[in-house]
């Protein structure tokens, strides 16, 4: 029989969350961060649990990430971001340069660093993916982070 693993989507009471967010496009990231927060608590995450880190953009989310990792004081860190696609290739060189920054920070410190940015072509289908139609991906990566701490911690 093949042994399998999943995590439970009940936060411990000793996880602490970081959540940084990109205050470009803020009224997209705003919401995320909302998502993010409600999912937390509403998944046995106190407020004290959890602090709020605003950068400028999206770009700047690894290298904070990085910092709250190397503190060694959080379980998660959860990075929420905004990329619109505009007239020109720049958003594809952010989007790029966040996920690999962020993927590092994961891997070097083994603690989850959730992708909570969006990469949308509109702000339309940001904000369907704010809290819209599609979901809240602020909210999808608070239970990542959950599910993933569960999961480390039965590895272990």
């Amino acid at each position: 029989m093949v042994q399998q693993t999943s995590g439970k989507l009940i936060a411990d009471s000793e996880d602490r969350f970081a959540i940084v967010v990109s205050r470009f496009n803020d009224l997209v990231t705003g919401k995320l961060l909302q998502g993010a927060i409600d999912t937390l608590t509403r998944h046995g995450a106190s407020e004290e649990s959890i602090s709020v880190y605003w950068v400028s953009g999206a770009f700047e989310l690894p290298v904070v990430a990085e910092k709250l990792a190397a503190k060694g004081d959080v379980s998660a860190v959860l990075a929420l971001g905004a990329v619109i696609q505009g007239d020109t290739d720049h958003h594809e060189y952010i989007n790029h340069a966040v996920a690999q920054g962020l993927m590092t920070v994961s891997q070097k410190f083994s603690i989850p660093t959730l992708f909570g940015v969006l990469t949308c072509r509109t702000m339309e289908q940001a904000l369907d993916r704010a809290g819209g139609k599609a979901g809240n991906k602020g909210a999808e990566a608070a239970l990542a982070a959950i599910e993933t701490l569960d999961v480390l911690r039965q590895i272990s």
